[in-house]
């Protein structure tokens, strides 16, 4: 069955982890994605293992599935353009290159715009296309402390701590697949298209939720809770007799269950615990109270109790625990590309148009050949002396 996006081509000029995030999930959708390599080395994650599947960094894998890989170099006039005569066929460009470096190839919005009028170009940057950063470069571990999401992560032992994995990215990522399908709808209503400027800042200082409003409300900056949240009592992670548990008490009738359950019946009524207001208030009395409650007795039997008494809670995986997950086995999350490639699965899950896994991360330039020769009417002749050229990688 085709993809909602089946007849959507996307040129994908973005490398690292941001754009082809956003790449493949246009491309679990059905898109047809063209990743535009560098012939020598490829995209940089191509190396950065180990692990590695076969001779590719798992790092690369993670995010370049549904995608076909077109060696060219187009800081050569003959790869500037190809690409151009490519743009003609496609919809998309996704490209994550600093503020203005694709403008010296002639592969900037403006001039791809003049190829084909109606071209949807999204740019992914740091800092976005405009103000005084705009011309710094941006990483994602930088984001995170710029952007404040290190301040509010790790707790006043650990001090700052950066996210586990690179969430400015995935997040732009994210917010880039969101941009490109409102831009393909109005594209499809107006036959306009457009350029769209996403930068990892802004993303990141979007992202922060509730925590920015608390600030913005308040006038105050929230600070490191470690495992803690800052609006709700208790929602954190506690130590039983053997393991840590995560409890997450969402509204006062959880908070009476879990006394309950606890032994803490007391505390339920006591006023300074029987709203979740009076708990935020009153938080280092009511959390050292209910720790002492948790250590009487083991991990299996809090889930198991919890769970009969309607209380949000859960352990905390090591990852060879979560793919072992009976929920995670259901969802079927674990995937095997053509047969040995491992992945993962996209959590999107369409009723009529389910996402399809048709393609392995590729090798560097596998489908130069067969792309040029459908797309462009390339000769073998004509292949082969760009490949002699090193314009093109096959």
């Amino acid at each position: 069955m085709a993809g909602v996006l089946s007849h959507i081509k996307v040129l994908d000029l973005s490398r690292v982890l941001a754009g082809p995030w956003a790449s493949q999930n246009l491309g679990d959708m059905g898109a047809e994605v063209l990743k535009i390599e560098r012939p020598d080395v490829g995209d940089d994650t191509r190396h950065w293992g180990p692990p590695f599947v076969g001779e590719t960094a798992a790092y690369f894998m993670s995010c370049n599935r549904n995608k076909k890989s077109l060696a060219i170099d187009f800081t050569q006039i003959e790869g500037q353009e190809i690409i151009r005569e490519l743009v003609k066929h496609c919809d998309v460009v996704i490209e994550n290159f600093k503020v203005g470096g694709l403008k010296k190839y002639g592969l900037d919005y403006d001039s791809l715009k003049a190829v084909k009028d109606d071209i949807i170009y999204c740019s992914i940057t740091g800092f976005g296309q405009t103000g005084p950063y705009a011309q710094r470069a941006g990483y994602d571990f930088l984001i995170q402390g710029m952007a404040g999401l290190m301040s509010v992560t790790g707790s006043p032992e650990s001090g700052p701590m950066k996210a586990g994995v690179a969430l400015a990215d995935i997040m732009t990522g994210l917010y880039a697949t969101i941009a490109v399908q409102g831009a393909l709808i109005h594209r499809d209503q107006s036959g306009q298209g457009q350029y769209i400027d996403l930068a990892l800042m802004d993303v990141q200082v979007a992202t922060m939720a509730n925590q920015a409003l608390n600030y913005l409300a308040s006038g105050t900056a929230p600070g490191l809770l470690g495992n803690a949240h800052p609006n709700i009592v208790p929602y954190q992670a506690f130590a039983t007799y053997d393991g840590h548990l995560i409890l997450s008490v969402g509204n006062d009738g959880q908070f009476k269950n879990f006394c309950k359950t606890a032994g803490l019946e007391d505390i339920a009524t006591d006023e300074r615990f029987a709203t979740n207001e009076a708990r935020v208030r009153n938080r280092e009395t009511l959390i050292p109270l209910i720790e002492q409650a948790m250590k009487a007795h083991d991990l299996d039997w809090w889930i198991e109790k919890l769970e009969i008494a309607g209380v949000p809670c859960g352990p905390i995986n090591t990852l060879d625990r979560v793919f072992a997950d009976e929920q995670v086995k259901h969802r079927g999350l674990e995937l095997s590309l053509e047969g040995e490639t491992p992945s993962v699965a996209n959590p999107i899950n369409y009723s009529e148009t389910p996402l399809q896994y048709d393609k392995a991360p590729p090798n560097l330039g596998q489908h130069s050949a067969e792309t040029l020769q459908e797309m462009l009417k390339l000769s073998p002749d004509e292949l082969k002396d760009l490949a002699d050229k090193g314009v093109i990688g096959m």
